[in-house]
């Protein structure tokens, strides 16, 4: 049997909600059709951790509870920049600035520069840690993946102006999401979906996590803290 080798990165995904209680919505984009990851899907804004986002300050802190969740399986140098590369990315990807007012005590490095010039530190207490899951063998790139829900009356900025977003992703919009399954996902966003759409009313971060981990012998839905709820055992099995 032959082993992928295929380098597994470290990164962050953000799910952004908005109107939870009311009519609630997710902000995804579309993938090129020539990107190397994923092409053509509709997707959470989010990318690998870069070297640079350990030294990034952060204004706030993720929750405690998240933080340990982060550690578990993993790293736990991981969870500043986890941190910090989710926000980034939010910038980079939407134009959409998680952060508070304030001034920078550094020289920012280029990927930071264009934040730090909207005269805000970026925050990361609103982030909530929800799910985790590894790309499979076999795919052209592979990521263990974090993704964190975040409320979008925590954003700094006009939630509807993405005129400051690169051209990652295009057709960025706030998608209804119970119509959200009606656009080409990848299957892992699908399986988030439904743990998003179990926590609309709740705002507390997660007691446990799921895990999605995809190594080279053997793929298993895992629990961070906590038993794992029947649907999630019965689709284990299928």
């Amino acid at each position: 049997m032959s082993i992928d080798k295929t380098a597994i990165r470290n990164a962050a995904t953000v799910i952004v909600l908005r109107d939870r209680e009311t009519d609630p919505h997710i902000l995804m984009g579309q993938r090129g059709a020539k990107a190397a990851f994923m092409p053509n899907k509709f997707v959470f804004p989010g990318g690998a951790v870069d070297a640079a986002d350990a030294e990034i300050p952060l204004a706030t802190q993720m929750p405690a509870l998240c933080r340990e969740r982060l550690n578990e399986h993993a790293d736990p140098a991981l969870v500043h920049p986890l941190g910090v590369a989710a926000i980034r990315e939010l910038w980079e990807e939407t134009g959409l600035i998680l952060g508070q007012p304030g001034t920078w005590d550094m020289t920012p490095p280029p990927d930071w520069t264009t934040f730090a010039d909207t005269g805000h530190l970026p925050a990361a207490h609103p982030l909530q840690f929800v799910f985790r899951a590894i790309t499979p063998p076999g795919r052209p790139r592979r990521f263990d993946a974090r993704f964190f829900l975040l409320d979008a009356a925590e954003i700094a900025s006009d939630i509807d102006d993405f005129s400051h977003a690169c051209d990652e992703l295009s057709h960025l919009q706030w998608i209804p999401m119970k119509k959200a399954r009606e656009f080409d996902l990848p299957f892992i966003t699908e399986v988030v979906l439904a743990e998003v759409e179990a926590r609309l009313h709740d705002r507390s971060p997660p007691a446990d996590v799921p895990f999605f981990r995809n190594d080279d012998e053997e793929s298993l839905f895992l629990k961070l803290k906590g038993e794992m709820p029947e649907w999630r055992e019965k689709w284990r099995h299928e």
